[in-house]
């Protein structure tokens, strides 16, 4: 029995300033439901990472952006095999930011709708 466990490791996880700064000076941009995508393909010696944000303009209280981003990030952990696969293909890392770009708060099926629609239109451009 081969069950493959669904994980959102520390190598999987933008941290880099280099990085986050080069998304957002040269990424690509794209909006799907509640979120705003930020991506850019990177060197084929690196790992396909992602970044989460929810705005402090938009959500004052840190209780509420630390839940958003918690939200996003097990949205992500559930459906990243979508976007895995096509990466795996091509062998060609992409790095990912995501955005929350709405003032209400949105509960986790609509991040997860989101998440999987951007996902599902990542790996359509690559």
């Amino acid at each position: 029995m081969n069950i493959t466990r669904k994980t959102f490791r520390k190598e999987e996880r933008l941290c880099s300033r280099k990085i986050i700064d080069s998304l957002f000076e040269s990424g690509n941009t794209f909006y799907s439901g509640v979120l705003k995508v930020i991506w850019k393909t990177g060197t084929s010696s690196s790992k396909t990472q992602a970044a989460f944000s929810a705005p402090k303009k938009m959500f004052r209280l840190a209780v509420t952006r630390n839940l958003i981003k918690r939200r996003m990030r097990e949205a992500y952990r559930n459906s990243k095999h979508i976007l895995y696969s096509h990466v795996a293909e091509k062998n060609i890392p992409v790095y990912l930011f995501f955005i929350v770009h709405t003032r209400n708060m949105p509960d986790y099926k609509t991040i997860d709708k989101s998440i999987k629609e951007a996902l599902n239109r990542l790996a359509g451009l690559i």
